[in-house]
């Protein structure tokens, strides 16, 4: 969201361009928490998908930005897409919110916060939690370099687009 403000405000490709791959990436790892999750739902409650406050909130977010990536493909005159892209992302980022928050404000088949960091108080181990947060930085790592190598090819994209413009215009 914060990119695509950018965008708007400063026309900055490279804004627009960060913005599209941080939604790819971000996706990819929604599709992943979703595919887990409802694999771990199963054993731990004995059904694939329950209509959680915070399972619909993820499904719904994930469906949007999945609909940020299709609008993007749907448009082909660039600064157009990504005018459009970032007024989408702005609308869509308070799902975010909601997903994040769900599990504070509905009282459902989610658990409540186990972390210390969201205010929990005795929900997990404390060795539990320095495992998780080291597993959470190595995610955090892995993202990083999707990011960068989906950003050179955003990069690459914007060259062709500027090349596919010059070779009409002759």
């Amino acid at each position: 969201m914060i990119a695509s403000v950018v965008f708007l405000v400063r026309r900055d490709f490279a804004a627009d361009s960060f913005a599209a791959a941080v939604t790819e990436v971000g996706l990819v790892f929604g599709a992943i928490n979703l595919i887990t999750g409802m694999i771990w739902a199963r054993y731990a409650w004995g059904i694939w998908w329950a209509w959680d406050a915070r399972l619909t909130f993820m499904l719904i977010s994930w469906l949007m930005y999945g609909g940020y990536l299709m609008l993007r493909q749907a448009i082909g005159e660039p600064t157009q897409r990504a005018r459009f892209s970032a007024v989408l992302s702005i609308l869509t980022f308070p799902a975010v919110v909601i997903t994040y928050k769900a599990i504070d404000w509905w009282r459902t088949q989610h658990p409540g916060p186990v972390l210390s960091i969201r205010g929990a108080k005795g929900g997990m181990d404390p060795a539990m939690e320095h495992t998780l947060m080291l597993n959470i930085l190595a995610v955090l790592l892995v993202a990083t370099v999707m990011l960068i190598v989906r950003m050179r090819q955003e990069g690459v994209q914007r060259e062709l687009d500027g090349l596919r413009r010059e070779a009409h215009a002759i």
